[in-house]
C-alpha cells in the first residue's frame, strides 16, 4: 500500500514533528514524512528534521511582499513533491487561501485548547486566565478562519489547582504529542470522512 506523503509545517521546538517522525520510524504511523516546512532558519525543529533525514524547506517572510508570494512558491514545492496532507505542528503563520483552497481537507491543524474554545496564540494561557476546569488538545481541519475548521479529534486535560502555565502545558504538549500521531494515523488509514462540519472516523476503512 502507497504511503501517505505529507509535509509538517513547525516554526519552533518541533516536539510535534518528532512526535510524527518518531511514530514513522517505529511503525505506528505509516507516512512518508516528505518535507518540513518552517519559517525560521534557527529554530530546532530545522535540525529535528536532518536528523530524522527529512528535507526541510526553510524561507524568510520578510523576503516576500506577501503572505500570498511566499505561499505560492510553498505550493509549487508541495506540488512538485506530490505531498497529500499538511500537517500543522507548531506553525505560527496564519494560513491564506493561496493554500487552503488546493489542500481543503488535506491540511489539519493541532490547537492546545478544546476550540471553540481559546482560539488562536495563547491557549494555554487563555485557559487559565478564564479559570476553566478542563481544556485539552484540538486537531482541526484547516479553512483559513482562526482555529474554525471542522474538528477531527479532541482530547481532555483536567486544570489542577495551583497550575501555571508551564504546569499545564506540559500536561497538554504530551496530549498533543498523543493525538496528532493518532489522527493522522486515521487519516493514512482512510478512515477520516469530512462533511460539512462534521468528521466522522471509520474503524473498518483502510487506504488504497
Amino acid at each position: 500500500m502507497k504511503k501517505l506523503k505529507i509535509a509538517v509545517f513547525a516554526s519552533g521546538q518541533g516536539t510535534n514533528f518528532q512526535a510524527l517522525a518518531d511514530a514513522a520510524a517505529d511503525g505506528r504511523l505509516d507516512v512518508d514524512i516528505g518535507l518540513l516546512v518552517c519559517d525560521k532558519a534557527a529554530a530546532p525543529v530545522v535540525a529535528r528534521a536532518e536528523q530524522a533525514g527529512v528535507e526541510a524547506y526553510v524561507f524568510a517572510p520578510k523576503s516576500y511582499a506577501s503572505r500570498e508570494a511566499y505561499e505560492t512558491e510553498i505550493l509549487a514545492e508541495l506540488r512538485r513533491r506530490g505531498v497529500e496532507l499538511i500537517v500543522l505542528a507548531g506553525y505560527m503563520r496564519i494560513i491564506t487561501q493561496v493554500l487552503v483552497e488546493p489542500y481543503y481537507g488535506r491540511m489539519i491543524n493541532v490547537h492546545p485548547a478544546l476550540l471553540p474554545s481559546f482560539p488562536g496564540v495563547n491557549g494555554i494561557r487563555q485557559a487559565l486566565e478564564y479559570g476553566v476546569k478542563v481544556t485539552g488538545v484540538t486537531v482541526h481541519y484547516v479553512d483559513g478562519g482562526m482555529d474554525s475548521g471542522p474538528i477531527i479529534a479532541q482530547r481532555a486535560v483536567e486544570v489542577l489547582d495551583g497550575d501555571t502555565e508551564s504546569t499545564l502545558g506540559e500536561r497538554v504538549q504530551k496530549v498533543e504529542r498523543e493525538l496528532l500521531p493518532w489522527a493522522v494515523a486515521q487519516i493514512a488509514f482512510g478512515r477520516v470522512r469530512l462533511d460539512g462540519r462534521h468528521v466522522t472516523i471509520a474503524s473498518d476503512t483502510v487506504r488504497s
